[in-house]
């Protein structure tokens, strides 16, 4: 009996100092939400990034006419940034017969969705009478140029669940707007021309209200996936 007393006694032992070795090598908790800076370049976030839809409305509702083009956020996701504008343009106003303003850019490539309203859009082909663009690279597109589209352009017109994409150095440009057309524009960027971090100065600093995850609970545990909410306007 001694024997047995004494085996127990050992083996709960043994258990405690397991128990205590394993917790002081457990890893610490992340932060909630996790930080924004990432430990090593090139690594791409442990977490998703937000642009919710009421945000998106105060950008259009509050931005200045011009530029018609509002980047509303551009992330570093490790091997690449990635831009995401809203732009919404108005009428054209083009007479019969006018030849039609492009645009290109020599390194990121755009997807557009549109969402609402209708218009022509002419891509590809010579782009006529470049002018590069002058002085700082803008945040939407980074180094660009424009022009007028020139032979072997195509012309379609575009409605709301359309997706066009636009490869980096083709022309694309507007005609045909009678009121508005407003899509999404997404903006690979492998070559970082974009600023990695930037959040238009008008995106609200809200982060959507968690919901619980299937099969875990409300969350509120580390790593929940959240990016923080944009730091000032």
């Amino acid at each position: 009996m001694k024997e047995k007393m004494l085996a127990a006694a050992i083996a709960i032992a043994a258990l405690s100092a397991y128990g205590s070795i394993t917790r002081a090598q457990a890893p610490a908790p992340s932060p909630v939400p996790p930080p924004a800076a990432k430990i090593q370049p090139g690594d791409a976030p442990g977490y998703a990034f937000d642009i919710t839809k009421a945000e998106i409305d105060y950008v259009l509702k509050n931005a200045p006419a011009n530029p018609p083009d509002r980047q509303l956020r551009v992330v570093d996701m490790g091997k690449y940034n990635l831009g995401v504008g809203i732009v919404r343009r108005g009428p054209t106003n083009e007479k019969p017969g006018d030849p039609v303003p492009v645009l290109w850019h020599d390194y990121t490539p755009e997807i557009y969705y549109i969402t609402s309203g209708s218009g022509v859009l002419t891509t590809g082909g010579v782009i006529l009478n470049q002018r590069p663009g002058q002085g700082v690279p803008n945040t939407m597109n980074g180094p660009s140029g424009t022009g007028v589209a020139g032979p072997g352009a195509y012309s379609r017109k575009v409605v709301p669940g359309d997706i066009i994409i636009i490869p980096n150095k083709v022309a694309h440009g507007w005609s045909g707007v009678t009121d508005h057309i407003e899509y999404l524009s997404y903006r690979p960027d492998p070559d970082r021309v974009l600023p990695a971090g930037w959040v238009y100065p008008l995106l609200l600093k809200t982060t959507p209200q968690e919901v619980p995850t299937p099969g875990v609970g409300r969350g509120n545990a580390p790593g929940r996936g959240a990016a923080p909410a944009p730091q000032g306007r």
